[in-house]
């Protein structure tokens, strides 16, 4: 070895770590780390603007694996180029509690920007990065200053390109001319099922052309000459995405398993991995860099005097524009408005006062413009149902190609794509995204959704038409077992609001909730008002409270949400001097977060006559009423009619209600 390490042998420190600690773990995925570590070298040692020290600077450039199995590559990066994640930690690739499990996971290792692993979310994610990074600019940046100023890079494969969600979000990117997102495909021919010219032949350049994407194709994914070109001629590009479409052998090194499916998904072996290190002339013991490499990777004081810059152009920024530096940090920052919450408490105070009845859609719309104006942050958007969602307020101007200073995105139907593309806002930060769609496409973007939870990312997925009360439109549109999938999936809140005050209080708790999603569930029909004191008005936000009750004890208790809370107060006063309690639920999962003595209060484990009304899947509400419990709520599919008539058909009447309280008395 020179003293002056060469790019290949940067680059085969990649392919020793990664084969290594896939090697240790006795399971991973050598062959795209092997197969992508020459164009990393390229772009983390001449381009990536970034400073281990400091993995939360603002203005760094986002670097997305979206092809996350390959996770090993971005290990390697971040621990090569002086991130907080020693060797042991590469050594621990894979087990309980290391900072290295098997796909990368955001609030693991300093540097990671985002958890991928379902294949063509990340991809996905880094277009709601650089969505975030153009819109930033566009709203902060001054003449003479740019103080927001950065690339987003992704690395992606065969994978994530069959993924429809990637012609959702690559779609997108080219209409509203993200030029500072580039990238990188890693054209190997191979998946887990072998060589992909039996199922994918597409023809990917003219594919991204017609996305209006700038296309660089036929580059030698091992030239560091070529790669190099193909990113300053993407650089130079500022009008629209670009892809480098990279032709790479995977397990490149690796001589009886390169360029074959048999290195994707599992260790080479240590008779493999011996002939490796004499084919790529690597004589170090297993995790063994020689000193001369891992300095020529230490980015640590290149990525400060990079941010030093930066501080110098923010702390001349903040001498002009003092007001604008100021709400930058916040915002950067994630901190709410200092008034915001002030404001909110007497908007839904103003909404229980002027209570009409409304559907909450509608409530929710309304909820917007009062918010909206306290809100910069806010970035919204819908998957071609504005109209029908209400979506947009009072002040939203949308976010175009030529004009992005915006606050709403019009997303087109995509709605997995504009769930992914938030997750990527939220993490970029400056941002609270909301979206919607119908809750019945929720499904469309299910695993967005979780990967939102799973990141705890401050994210508002807003869902209307929430019931077979939509009516006419029939069960291809009335969700059913929605409701239940969302409550299922760990630290996401649903809300499913009977009024306009409960819609109020869910917009209010979804924005300030900072360690997670929220599922904002609205109705098409209109919804009565229901009346409150100060106390039920504050219990609101606990996600479960009394909202009517009796002297003493009660004998039995209604449980409802949404549309259905109405039901429930008729049906409380069609029983008459019975002892009924009706408990309105708008967000269980709140509602199970609290101390036991609160739950108790609001559901005595005494009364064991209770019955939950919802028209949703009925299995949910077993956990509160029990299996002496009555639910009343849907076991089938819906039908297409008026909405009145399938509410009485399925069963969602005072009568109903009232009979099933009656049953469980005697």
């Amino acid at each position: 070895m020179s003293s002056t390490p060469s790019r290949t042998e940067k680059a085969n420190a990649i392919r020793a770590l990664s084969m290594d600690a896939v090697q240790k773990a006795n399971s991973g995925h050598p062959g795209a780390p092997m197969g992508m570590a020459d164009i990393a070298e390229v772009l983390w040692n001449d381009y990536l603007k970034h400073n281990p020290a400091n993995p939360d600077w603002a203005d760094r450039d986002r670097f997305v694996l979206s092809n996350g199995h390959g996770s090993m590559l971005l290990y390697s990066l971040l621990h090569l180029s002086g991130y907080e994640l020693p060797i042991d930690e590469l050594k621990n690739f894979r087990q309980l509690h290391s900072k290295t499990p098997g796909h990368p996971e955001y609030g693991y290792a300093p540097g990671v920007e985002t958890t991928t692993g379902p294949l063509g979310q990340g991809i996905t994610n880094a277009v709601g990065m650089a969505l975030a990074e153009k819109v930033m600019a566009a709203q902060f940046n001054r003449p003479g200053y740019e103080l927001i100023d950065h690339h987003t890079y992704v690395f992606m494969g065969d994978g994530c390109l069959m993924e429809g969600i990637s012609h959702e979000a690559c779609s997108l990117a080219g209409t509203l001319g993200l030029g500072k997102l580039i990238a990188f495909y890693d054209d190997n021919g191979i998946s887990i099922d072998g060589e992909v010219e039996g199922w994918f032949t597409d023809d990917t350049p003219k594919r991204f052309e017609s996305y209006g994407w700038h296309v660089i194709p036929g580059v030698d994914g091992h030239d560091p000459a070529a790669i190099k070109a193909a990113i300053e001629e993407a650089r130079a590009e500022t009008g629209k995405p670009t892809i480098i479409c990279c032709k790479t052998v995977i397990g490149f090194g690796s001589p009886n398993k390169q360029g074959r499916e048999e290195c994707h998904g599992a260790p080479l072996g240590d008779d493999e991995i011996a002939l490796v290190r004499e084919t790529i002339n690597w004589p170090y013991a297993p995790f063994e860099v020689p000193e001369a490499i891992a300095e020529s990777w230490n980015a640590r004081g290149k990525g400060e005097a990079q941010e030093d810059e930066w501080k110098d152009i923010l702390a001349d920024y903040r001498e002009e524009f003092p007001d604008l530096a100021a709400e930058f940090e916040r915002r950067m920052s994630g901190e709410l408005p200092a008034d915001f919450l002030l404001k909110a408490d007497e908007y839904i105070k103003q909404c229980q006062q002027g209570a009409e009845k409304i559907a909450s859609r509608k409530a929710s719309q309304n909820a917007l413009n009062a918010y909206g104006p306290l809100l910069p942050e806010f970035l919204g958007g819908s998957a071609d149902l504005a109209g029908s969602n209400l979506t947009i307020w009072s002040d939203s101007k949308g976010v175009t190609a030529d004009d992005a200073s915006g606050n709403y995105v019009y997303y087109g139907v995509r709605e997995f794509g504009m769930s992914a593309i938030m997750n990527g806002i939220a993490l970029h930060g400056g941002f609270v995204p909301y979206g919607a769609t119908f809750l019945m496409f929720m499904e469309y973007a299910r695993n967005a959704v979780r990967m939102a939870a799973l990141m705890k990312q401050r994210v508002i997925f807003v869902y209307t038409h929430d019931s077979i009360g939509l009516g006419e439109d029939g069960p291809t549109h009335q969700p059913v077992e929605q409701l239940t999938a969302l409550r299922a999936t760990p630290n996401l809140h649903t809300w499913r609001p009977c009024d306009a005050t409960e819609s109020a209080v869910s917009w209010k708790a979804a924005v300030a909730r900072k360690d997670g999603p929220s599922a904002l569930i609205f109705s098409r029909q209109g919804l009565a008002p229901q009346q409150r004191d100060d106390v039920q008005l504050a219990q609101i936000e606990k996600g479960g409270y009394v909202l009517a009750d009796c002297d003493g004890t009660p004998d039995a208790i209604i449980i409802a949400t949404g549309s259905e809370v109405e039901l429930a107060m008729a049906a409380k006063e069609k029983l008459g001097d019975k002892k009924v309690r009706v408990v309105s639920m708008p967000c269980a999962e709140l509602f199970m977060e609290q101390d036991e003595s609160y739950r108790e209060s609001v559901l005595p484990s005494a009364v064991r006559a209770r019955v939950a009304v919802e028209a949703g899947h009925k299995d949910y509400w077993y956990k509160f009423v029990g299996f002496d419990g009555a639910i009343i709520g849907m076991s089938s599919f819906g039908e297409s009619a008026p909405a009145g008539d399938l509410m009485k058909y399925f069963g969602f009447t005072v009568d109903k209600v009232a009979e099933a309280v009656d049953k469980l008395l005697k």
